[in-house]
């Protein structure tokens, strides 16, 4: 453990929060990670990841823990359907583990659309994907291994000690330390991905139903843009291995790299400095995007290189509230005049049986609202969180959201179950920190 300059702040990704920890401690290994919480001293411990959290679930005024040393596949346990027992190391970046995954013809069933997270990380915070009949990343946890509050290293699985994995799965680290997780993995696989251009009407007219665009495809989102009727559509279907249709590389950089960062970042900072070409910008936008068609690996299809710093809130809703959920955003925006550069992100999942998924035995739509950096972003996300309320939302936990433990527990029917272990895993508070106290309670 080493000490740290108090001038040399942390902060995440979307510089949202910062800390300015008392100690920060790099461990090596599982044993002396286990000393850094036995050594604490009465500091509060937070472990910290990637940053990529827009809420405060890393900060600490205490001890900031940094898992990168544990990384990497530890095992593999195949298993007779040809799918696989996985245990990684808690740092591990999902960019690594997809690489290791594939290197042994494995791969994660579902990702979201970034891979700079810890697996730890994006487990704890409710990471999801898009997909019908698919869960988020800590539906596909099997067991955990974590550092208690005392100091301690316990496994923890859905038979062995099952309460405590449920939390530890998916509970802000909130009863301890992840120093491994065990997931479950699928053969690797290809995707198809079809990419369009459609109007949002058209979309919403199409979306649900048996043969929607929701259940008929794998994977399945949109990305609408405010003050336009425009929408970008995503399909991404499981396809045979022999079924190549590769992006050439030079179409890839267009498309991932000079248009969907350099040009986006360009447009956002003009827009930035003149607000009311925003519309005119989103317009043009959304009618210059070009249809595409390509497969390649799963993870390569899922994840998406994302330059452009914003701020971030997404609420998962009831599925067929996609529709008038949107209108009311639609309405508020012309109402007000609030000009928004960023699409709105609208994905889909199955429901889980994860005490604090956002898919706790529900079908969910997510609809996620983004705002570029260098603009204003309270407003705009305050007002969609007041239109979500009406459809009984549930927000990411790592996503920006001002919901505190009082109704967070309506929408929760495992809510006490979750205080409730954690205050016996945790009862002095170790783990906590502020925003874990507002959205859980504090510990009595």
């Amino acid at each position: 453990m080493s000490s740290r300059n108090p001038s040399d702040v942390w902060h995440n990704w979307a510089r949202t929060e910062t800390a300015n920890p008392a100690r920060v401690a790099r461990p090596r290994d599982l044993d002396e990670l286990a000393a850094t919480v036995r050594d604490a001293g009465g500091l509060r411990v937070r472990a910290v990841g990637a940053g990529h959290s827009f809420t405060g679930a890393a900060v600490t005024d205490g001890v900031q823990v940094h898992l990168d040393a544990l990384s990497g596949i530890e095992r593999v346990m195949p298993r007779p359907d040809g799918t696989a027992h996985v245990t990684v190391g808690a740092g591990t970046r999902l960019s690594d583990l997809n690489v290791a995954l594939a290197a042994r013809g494995l791969a994660m069933r579902n990702l979201g659309d970034i891979d700079r997270q810890t697996i730890a990380g994006a487990i704890s915070t409710g990471t999801h994907g898009t997909g019908a009949r698919l869960g988020g990343l800590a539906s596909q946890v099997v067991g955990v291994r974590l550092v208690t509050a005392q100091g301690d290293v316990v496994e923890a699985t859905p038979t062995d000690r099952p309460e405590l994995f449920e939390v530890a799965r998916l509970g802000l680290g909130s009863v301890g330390l992840l120093a491994a997780v065990t997931l479950d993995v699928v053969p690797a696989f290809r995707l198809r991905a079809v990419e369009q251009p459609w109007s949002l009407d058209a979309v919403l007219e199409h979306l649900t139903g048996t043969d929607g665009l929701v259940e008929a495809n794998d994977h399945f989102e949109f990305y609408w843009f405010p003050h336009t009727r425009r929408a970008l559509t995503k399909r991404n279907n499981r396809v045979l291995d022999d079924d190549l249709e590769p992006l050439s590389p030079v179409r890839a950089w267009v498309d991932d790299e000079l248009l969907s960062n350099a040009v986006f970042a360009a447009t956002n900072h003009l827009t930035a400095a003149v607000r009311r070409l925003t519309p005119q910008v989103n317009a043009v936008a959304a009618r210059a995007l070009s249809a595409r068609t390509y497969t390649a690996p799963s993870f390569e299809v899922f994840a998406s290189p994302r330059r452009v710093r914003f701020r971030e809130m997404e609420y998962a809703i009831p599925r067929d509230a996609v529709g008038p959920a949107l209108a009311e955003i639609e309405r508020w925006l012309a109402s007000t005049g609030e000009l928004v550069p960023f699409p709105v992100e609208v994905r889909f999942a199955a429901p889980d049986d994860v005490w604090l998924s956002t898919g706790y035995q529900r079908e969910s739509a997510y609809v996620a609202v983004h705002q570029y950096i260098g603009l204003p972003y309270v407003r705009y996300l305050r007002a969609v969180e007041r239109i979500i309320a009406g459809f009984d939302g549930r927000p990411h936990w790592g996503k920006l959201h001002w919901l505190d433990a009082d109704r967070l527990a309506q929408l929760y029917p495992r809510f006490t179950d979750v205080q409730r272990v954690r205050a016996t895993a945790d009862p002095m508070g170790v783990f906590t920190n502020d925003y874990i106290d507002r959205v859980l309670g504090q510990v009595r």
